[in-house]
């Protein structure tokens, strides 16, 4: 509500006259912190990333209200990723979200086509057993042995994804030493092996960070994440990887273009 009585405001900033019944009483159900999170986030919108917020304590007494309301408005522009928490140091501005249109590249092309820098921390790299969900996927038998590669994927220094590779060893032989000589999977796919990935399907949901993952990415635990699952095929139609990576939902968004079909 705002303080002249002939008037409310509206989420979205619109004033109409004040009326009595049903519109002052949805108006006055509006929830405290929701006044406060509109604040926070016309300063996102005017203050450069890396802009410091003020403390809780403070944003309670300048808003006279409760530090568990401060909380929650924080921690929902914290989802939403206009904010992000640094543990130890406090509450800023967050970068823009990367957008990443939906398309068949590589991580390396995605972040350069961004202006951003794409590094790759390397977190584990081993041959594991194919189980019987695993094995259709790759085209191989149950028990068949599969390259993993779990790697940090990074964009000018900043964690972006986790990423889990799984390639069939038999069709790929000495991939693991051939990684070394090569910036890009894709790269060495197609230059040792003579394979091109040209096609994938891919499917995207969310899931919630677990201790490991938060970790990795410099995020809260529990924070929401894109999930993304990636098969992806030669020019065969044979089976090449299945990709598992996990991205921060406050840093990321995924656009593509729809047309209807004929």
């Amino acid at each position: 509500m705002s303080g002249d009585r002939d008037t409310a405001d509206l989420p979205g900033g619109t004033t109409v006259p004040a009326q009595s019944g049903p519109a002052t009483d949805t108006a006055a159900r509006i929830p405290k912190y929701y006044g406060l999170k509109r604040h926070l986030l016309q300063l996102t919108e005017v203050q450069p990333a890396g802009t410091p917020v003020p403390p809780e304590r403070a944003l309670a007494a300048q808003f006279d209200t409760s530090r568990t309301t401060v909380r929650q408005a924080l921690q929902e522009l914290v989802v939403e990723g206009r904010l992000e928490r640094i543990q130890g140091k406090g509450t800023f501005v967050a970068k823009p979200k990367v957008a990443q249109a939906l398309q068949l590249t590589s991580y390396t092309e995605d972040m350069r086509a961004q202006g951003l820098e794409p590094t790759s921390r390397l977190i584990e790299l081993g041959y594991i057993t194919a189980d019987d969900r695993l094995a259709p996927l790759l085209d191989i038998k149950p028990g068949g042995r599969v390259l993993r590669i779990e790697r940090l994927r990074l964009a000018n220094g900043d964690p972006m994804a986790i990423e889990v590779a799984h390639l069939s060893a038999k069709r790929f032989p000495a991939l693991r030493r051939n990684l070394a000589k090569h910036n890009s999977l894709y790269t060495a796919l197609r230059e040792v092996y003579g394979v091109t990935v040209a096609e994938a399907e891919e499917t995207i949901e969310t899931t919630l960070a677990n201790p490991r993952e938060a970790g990795l990415l410099g995020s809260d635990l529990g924070l929401p994440m894109l999930q993304l699952s990636r098969h992806s095929f030669d020019t065969e139609g044979r089976p090449v990887e299945w990709v598992r990576s996990i991205y921060r939902g406050d840093r990321y968004k995924f656009i593509t273009r729809l047309k209807r079909p004929e």
